[in-house]
């Protein structure tokens, strides 16, 4: 049982890579640009909100990419929902010809093509449109272009160019592949600081940043630490030196490879415990890919696996039963622990092929109806997954942002593993 009572920086130590450390902001920091963008008062997410930003991003990755919720950039497979404010995390990057200074997302998922809304438009070499650079299936024209539609109305135009990335003022990666975007709503022109301007794609495509990372045998292709909450900070690192070569503590899981989707980070949960105890799930039953994801902030497993970790959490919890509070939406364990001065929790912990283990502290087991304190309405961070298909394509587990909080997840790609540090930011 664990008790609630309730930096970043430049060198190579603790995996400052080619260019330091990336501060990321999520997207509901006060000094995250759409924070910033949005009205002062206004008030923080509700557990609802998160809930339907999840089954938008689950339905990307393995619902209807067609659907009325998604934009897909024409055959390249790659989401970007609710676009430009789909992603959850922020870094601050330059791009173009003279670089402009953007606030991006970045994202684990996606397929090959980074998407960038430059204000005013780069002057870039737009890709021709017969070019092995050019990543469409269907291309007239002297140029790259595409344009996306829902409902008869032009969601975004774009043209993919090649130009230079500058992830500081002396790190730059030239002939840089880019969407450059247009939004084609009415009156939806932003200057660069109040709305992120884009995604860097972060997947194993081979187009993308992580694969275009510097190779070296002490170096990983990147690695991010999520801030904990909304108002702190973390890190992202390109071409970041490895854990252990700083003497920190890292177990790694081992990479698996899904022919259907090549470009997703999947691993094989080998358990999951719940004080201690191993959930009575064989291993059978977990086999099958898991993937960590940045699209969703709750943890989603499989219906049976999801019960058999309610039934043994709340086993634990049997001293509460009094205080179990009503479901909110899909979060369905919840207690009320208001007027307790300490609350004792049941750890869990998730186990995957290759030995690595990642603990769940309190923050990460539960939401918080009150942020920063667990002496209200908490509920389990864990739901059922009922937003994409059940069939054979379904994964395991779909683990959240909210998990992999505070814990560095180092992607090696070199040697098909992915590295976790608890208590890395």
């Amino acid at each position: 049982m664990a008790e609630s009572g309730r930096g970043d920086g430049a060198s190579q130590d603790g995996g400052g890579g080619i260019a330091g450390r990336l501060p990321v902001a999520h997207r509901l920091n006060p000094c995250s640009p759409y924070a910033g963008a949005k009205s002062q008062g206004e008030p923080s997410e509700s557990a609802a909100d998160v809930l339907r930003r999840d089954a938008l991003g689950l339905r990307s990755l393995y619902g209807d990419s067609g659907s009325a919720s998604d934009v897909t950039i024409p055959s390249t497979g790659s989401p970007l929902v609710a676009y430009p404010g789909a992603s959850e995390y922020h870094v601050v990057v330059g791009y173009g010809t003279p670089l402009q200074r953007l606030a991006v997302g970045f994202d684990t998922a996606s397929s090959g093509q980074q998407g960038l809304r430059p204000v005013p438009v780069v002057h870039a070499r737009p890709n021709p449109c017969n070019s092995l650079d050019c990543p469409l299936s269907a291309c007239s024209g002297p140029s790259c272009t595409f344009s996306v539609s829902k409902n008869d109305t032009v969601v975004l135009n774009g043209t993919v160019v090649t130009d230079t990335l500058a992830l500081s003022g002396s790190t730059t990666m030239q002939g840089f592949r880019f969407a450059c975007l247009e939004t084609g709503y009415a009156g939806s022109s932003r200057t660069v600081d109040d709305t992120p301007s884009g995604v860097l794609d972060l997947s194993r495509d081979i187009h993308s940043l992580a694969s275009r990372a510097p190779f070296s045998p002490d170096t990983v292709a990147f690695s991010y630490c999520l801030p904990s909450d909304t108002t702190s900070h973390g890190f992202l690192s390109i071409a970041a030196a490895r854990p252990e070569l700083s003497g920190r503590f890292v177990s790694y899981a081992t990479l698996r490879t899904s022919p259907a989707r090549p470009n997703l980070y999947l691993v094989q949960l080998t358990a999951i415990s719940v004080g201690g105890k191993d959930i009575p799930v064989p291993p059978a039953g977990l086999a099958g890919d898991s993937l960590i994801a940045l699209r969703t902030t709750f943890t989603y497993l499989r219906p049976d696996i999801y019960a058999a970790l309610r039934d043994a959490f709340v086993g634990q919890m049997s001293r509460y039963r009094h205080r179990r509070a009503p479901p909110v939406g899909e979060l369905d364990t919840c207690y009320d622990f208001a007027g307790l001065r300490s609350v004792l929790l049941p750890a869990i912990a998730l186990q995957f092929d290759g030995g690595a283990s990642m603990y769940l502290d309190i923050e990460h087991v539960f939401y918080l109806e009150e942020r920063h304190s667990i002496f209200a309405v908490a509920c389990l961070a864990f739901a059922a997954a009922t937003a994409y298909p059940v069939g054979s394509e379904a994964p395991v587990a779909v683990i959240g942002t909210l998990a992999q909080a505070a814990t560095e997840v180092a992607y090696e790609l070199h040697g098909g593993k992915v590295g976790f540090v608890r208590g890395s930011c």
